[in-house]
């Protein structure tokens, strides 16, 4: 995974143990700052890593994502997910 993400960003995800979605390397986007850091995905691009490397449709991708990702709790260092608008 190292090589989708800088140094830097790796070394605050590991020393802050932060939980990694799986199969989402390519929309790793950052950290959060504050008290209890966690890692931040682009949900478009989750998406977009679904419908590369899982060759899921779009329409699967989508509902995959948000039904059993989304969905998805892991307690206090559970990844979260932003849309990107640009």
């Amino acid at each position: 995974m190292r090589h989708h993400i800088n140094e830097l960003l790796w070394m605050q995800l590991e020393h802050n143990e932060c939980l990694l979605a799986a199969g989402y390397d390519k929309a790793l986007i950052g950290i959060t700052e504050g008290a209890n850091p966690v890692a931040v995905y682009d949900a478009g691009l989750c998406v977009k890593c679904l419908i590369e490397e899982e060759n899921m449709s779009e329409e699967e991708a989508i509902d995959f994502f948000y039904y059993k990702t989304l969905d998805s709790h892991v307690g206090e260092k559970t990844p979260i997910y932003i849309n990107k608008h640009e």
